[in-house]
């Protein structure tokens, strides 16, 4: 998805009415790895709730280049999971309302997580959600998601900045201790890096190509070397894109402190900065059979889940990527498509 404010603009979807289902005669794709059925699960896909958005007075449906019906939680998309074989997606909104006031942003969260909380309970074998948190006011954030949990919500979904703030802030450590505490995996999205604008100006998407990844790779590094991670080791943390460029390039964050000690807290991480990547978790949208198979060289198989970035355009095939990627065991696959994302979303993976 594009960064913050474009993501404003195009999440202008309904949720779907109860009793939709997808078209007749469209066959659900069930899928199988050594004869034996995988429940899949797709842990990066956005919706959006247009009444927050007239809370923030934001313009529904006025982007040229989503469309609303590309939001909407409907049939067409419940066909378009079954198409794809994705048997359960975990629904996200990306923040939009990190600007706004504490009791405004109380009414926006509070009003997207019982729409989010009313959907997956009309359809609970198909959808589970990550609750929306106001990060902007920590306290009220790890509250957000204590009572978001209490609505049946997994998690919670969190933006790669708060208003140019890094994540590893003394200042969210409310909230990472509420997230430790409740063992609720956090899905982290960038918002694009809007001081890089002049430079991303020009062909080929680049705010969203490159700024992306690059403001994930920010994100990661600083819950790392901040000692986040370490105040905080029991955090479950997910994040999008195949945790952008950190993972490609993580051994030379393992010399950054010995080439330049002054750059670097007295004192040290508890672990190589490296290792820590086998303690977070990253989705599979990176692409090619080589870049995945780096992927869990880098970070382990037991890491990895399933996402599409739905309905962004990035792939359609994020199930044979992984099927078809060579190298992997056939409980390697079964973990990255749907086991792994059961374990953490509180999934039954046995549930049809």
């Amino acid at each position: 998805m594009t960064g913050a404010a474009a993501g404003i603009v195009a999440a202008s979807c309904c949720l779907v009415e109860a009793g939709a289902q997808p078209a007749a005669g469209k066959a659900r794709r069930t899928v199988t790895v050594g004869g034996r059925r995988v429940k899949t699960v797709d842990i990066h896909s956005h919706c959006a709730v247009p009444e927050a958005l007239a809370l923030m007075r934001l313009p529904a449906g006025s982007s040229a280049r989503w469309d609303s019906p590309q939001l909407v939680i409907g049939p067409d998309r419940l066909h378009v999971m079954d198409e794809q074989g994705i048997d359960v997606e975990a629904l996200s909104i990306n923040p939009f309302w990190y600007a706004a006031e504490r009791d405004l942003a109380r009414q926006i969260i509070q009003l997207q997580n019982q729409k989010l909380s009313a959907l997956c309970a009309a359809y609970p074998d198909r959808f589970v959600a990550f609750a929306s948190v106001a990060l902007q006011h920590p306290d009220l954030a790890a509250q957000q998601l204590e009572d978001g949990k209490k609505l049946g919500l997994r998690g919670a979904a969190i933006g790669g900045n708060v208003n140019g703030e890094e994540l590893s802030s003394r200042r969210f450590d409310p909230f990472w201790a509420k997230a430790e505490e409740l063992g609720a995996p956090i899905f982290i999205h960038p918002q694009g890096i809007p001081e890089l604008q002049k430079r991303f100006q020009g062909n080929g998407y680049l705010s969203n190509v490159i700024g992306n990844p690059l403001e994930t790779t920010i994100a990661l590094s600083h819950l790392i070397f901040d000692g986040t991670l370490d105040r905080f080791p029991g955090l479950k943390i997910c994040a999008a894109h195949g945790g952008g460029y950190l993972p490609s390039y993580a051994a030379r964050s393992d010399h950054g402190c010995a080439t330049s000690p002054p750059d670097c807290a007295p004192t040290p991480l508890k672990k190589h900065p490296s290792e820590y990547l086998r303690q977070l978790y990253f989705d599979s949208l990176v692409f090619t059979p080589e870049a995945l198979r780096h992927l869990v060289a880098e970070c382990g198989a037991s890491q990895i889940v399933m996402g599409t970035d739905w309905p962004f355009p990035w792939t359609t095939t994020a199930v044979d990527h992984i099927l078809n990627t060579p190298g992997l065991s056939a409980d390697e696959r079964r973990g990255m498509l749907g086991g792994t994302a059961s374990k953490l979303l509180g999934i039954n993976p046995n549930q049809s």
